[in-house]
């Protein structure tokens, strides 16, 4: 139901940080000889000694990939779209992308490209993010409107402040290589405080080639890729007030997408982010303000045949964001507390491809794919959390979001044109619509969790979601077969055409998680997850057309949609001691079935049943671990979309780390056997389709050796 942390003890295990929560210390198996209190509050009902007393945080080296939606992959019901080396997007028991309400320090960014091919977690690097939360299902109505899938809310490190007459310098530096497409990266940050003022610079590089499949496989095109991250971050704490201002900028030269037939061949975003929070005697008042601009552009690497004046293809996007975001928390006496909040986003967006010299096809005029097009968002909410009882506790929420959409006048490459008449003529008809749409939707939240006996925590409740179509679901008009396959991020080499009589989407989700564990020395944790979602108006395809390749033409429309499944986590210490150290098995599960009520196939890109048994050992400045991932044979499919059936694998991953100091060394092997096999949610592998002419599911990465070095002052 929820992946937040609502009881006495319950443990999240999210992005590579174990977030543990207690009535006065973390659980063992939360490594504590490696952890460092992150922060600490109390909540209005902190005087029933049930909740939310000590946080404390734990950072894992146990992965070394350059995209940060890595980091959540032991969150329970998440997994993730393939996509580019850093842009992978979000999937929440089996909804993606711009269904999951994704937040980087509070800003709601949405992807500036008709192929997503930089959404909102690519614009952090890993080692920027202080947490990570993936909240599957019912999420609180303050988490976010417009999503039916969850939310992921990322944030970077608060800044830090010396003590009164002191000066603080710190910082650390970090360095990673991979052995399979000769990864490397580098990272670091660096802070000058006294107790008013706080400055730091954060910045990363990372740069990897094509990778090869397992199995001694050969080389998967269209995986190389090169970014660079760097942020300023200006502090002021005065009293009870935080005030963090934050101005950055992000360039990625390129980056290889291995499931579309484009790559991208720059990306430049900067940012500025200001947040305030301050302790009032009525409350908490949280304020925060951004402004973004994305400058992207699209075309063929060398891998599917390169770019100039005369080939490729050139597509560029050019997008605005900014929004404020105002919540207000307050407490009602000890029993009761009130949350208020208020938020406004700006997505603008120019989406137009350049023609190309001598080109009768892509030529001779400018594609305008969205013209000046915006999606604008106010929301609204109020959220009451009551604790009953010692035992016994409820959220209700209620939320209105009203979206308002529009584009201007579109063009195609040319009005006359035979080889372009279907596209002028399907500008004719765009231009000729009216275009505006205005969409009012609510959301409503309600939890209650009961805590019968020390050992069991139960909690159970319904949700009801809505999400409106996002720009190019609505707007793409292009019904060319060469234009429409430019649109869709999905990778799976069809082509899409947008629907202007979309509605919204609505979710109503009704969910359970059941908790037992060890109340007294945290030896042992199982969790268990079942939620059913009926979505009506579940925004999906059909079939309008055919491409020469064999694969379809398909027009977004609204369905109605079910999906369900259950999720599963379980922690157990095996032993703690003095000579042998502290040894424990951790294991998680999922599986998800969706089901399009319409035409009955499955719905695109469900995860397979899925899961992980690892064995994690820390002796000392020693810690090692041994994990198995397996998967089943993906079997439900989308027909619609010619969804590739994969088959099932295991996958054996070793590690171990050693800290000396300032110093940690961390090494892993990924894929020890160098098994092959193909990713469930890869898609179609476009970039060896190009040059094989072989048509088939993405590879995975085969055998890695993975390398990095920790410092920090």
């Amino acid at each position: 139901m929820t992946d937040h942390v609502r009881s006495s003890w319950i443990g999240v295990v999210a992005c590579g940080w174990t977030v543990a929560f207690g009535l006065a210390v973390a659980p063992a198996w939360a490594d504590t000889a490696m952890s460092a209190p992150l922060s600490q509050s109390a909540s209005p009902s902190s005087a029933q000694a049930e909740e939310f007393i000590t946080v404390n945080g734990v950072r894992r080296q146990t992965g070394h990939s350059a995209d940060t939606v890595a980091l959540l992959s032991h969150a329970m019901g998440f997994s993730s779209y393939s996509a580019g080396g850093v842009s992978a997007l979000p999937v929440l028991n089996g909804m993606a992308d711009d269904r999951v309400a994704t937040f980087v320090d509070g800003m709601r960014i949405a992807s500036a490209c008709p192929n997503h091919m930089n959404p909102a977690m690519s614009y952090i690097d890993p080692d920027s993010v202080a947490s990570a939360v993936a909240t599957a299902g019912i999420t609180s109505v303050s988490d976010g409107g417009d999503s039916t899938g969850g939310t992921v809310s990322v944030e970077r490190r608060d800044p830090q402040f010396a003590k009164a007459g002191k000066i603080l310098v710190t910082g650390r530096m970090r360095g990673d290589y991979r052995s399979n497409g000769g990864g490397s990266g580098a990272s670091g940050s660096v802070t000058v405080a006294n107790d008013l003022l706080s400055l730091r610079y954060t910045g990363s590089y990372n740069h990897a080639s094509d990778y090869h499949a397992g199995g001694d496989g050969p080389r998967v095109r269209s995986t190389s890729y090169l970014s660079f991250n760097h942020a300023v971050t200006l502090g002021v704490h005065k009293d009870n007030h935080l005030l963090t201002l934050t101005v950055g900028q992000q360039d990625i030269p390129y980056e290889g997408f291995p499931n579309q037939y484009m790559d991208m061949t720059n990306n430049r975003s900067t940012f500025v982010n200001g947040k305030y929070k301050g302790d009032f005697d009525w409350g908490t008042l949280e304020a925060r303000g951004f402004w973004q601009r994305v400058d992207h552009v699209m075309d063929m690497l060398s891998d599917k045949g390169g770019h100039t004046a005369s080939t490729g293809m050139p597509m560029n996007t050019d997008a605005r964001t900014a929004g404020y975001a105002i919540k207000a928390t307050i407490p009602l006496g000890l029993k009761h507390v009130l949350g208020l909040g208020s938020s406004f986003d700006h997505n603008g967006l120019n989406d137009w491809w350049p023609p190309l010299v001598g080109s009768m096809m892509m030529g001779p005029n400018t594609y305008h794919n969205i013209n000046d097009g915006h999606r604008d968002r106010l929301g609204h909410y109020i959220e009451w959390k009551a604790q009953w009882l010692p035992r016994l506790s409820t959220e209700l929420g209620m939320r209105s979001d009203l979206v308002m959409m529009n584009t201007g006048p579109v063009a195609p490459y040319s009005w006359t044109g035979m080889m372009g008449m279907a596209d002028a003529m399907a500008a004719r008809r765009f231009n000729a619509s009216a275009r505006g749409r205005t969409d009012s939707n609510f959301d409503v939240t309600a939890l209650v969790r009961w805590h019968p006996v020390d050992s069991l925590m139960i909690e159970g409740g319904y949700a009801r979601k809505t999400r409106s179509p996002n720009l190019y679901e609505r707007y793409a008009w292009g019904r060319g077969a060469m234009t429409s396959s430019m649109i869709g991020w999905f990778g799976d080499g069809n082509g899409y055409v947008g629907n202007l009589n979309l509605t919204p989407e609505i979710a109503n989700t009704a969910s359970m998680t059941l908790t037992w564990h060890d109340p007294r020395d945290q030896a042992w944790l199982v969790k268990i997850q079942p939620y059913y979602t009926y979505t009506h108006n579940y925004i999906n395809v059909m079939r309008i057309g055919a491409l020469s390749n064999g694969l379809s033409q398909l027009q977004f429309v609204n369905h109605n949609a079910q999906s369900y499944g259950i999720n599963g986590m379980a922690f157990a210490r095996l032993w703690r001691s003095d000579a042998f150290g502290t040894g424990e098995v951790r294991a998680n599960l999922n599986w998800v079935r969706g089901e399009d009520l319409v035409t009955h196939s499955g719905l695109y890109h469900q995860m397979p049943t899925n899961g992980t048994i690892a064995l994690h050992e820390t002796y000392g400045a020693w810690t090692g671990r041994v994990e198995v991932t397996l998967v089943k044979a993906k079997d439900t499919v989308d027909w619609l979309r010619h969804e590739p059936r994969t088959p099932g694998y295991a996958l054996l991953g070793l590690g171990g780390s050693y800290r000396w100091r300032n110093l940690t060394l961390d090494a892993s092997i990924d894929n020890v056997l160098d098994q092959k096999y193909y990713l469930p949610l890869g898609g179609l592998s476009l970039g060896d389709y190009r040059a094989t002419g072989v048509l088939g599911p993405l590879p995975g990465l085969g055998r890695s050796y993975n390398l990095s070095l920790t410092a920090t002052f």
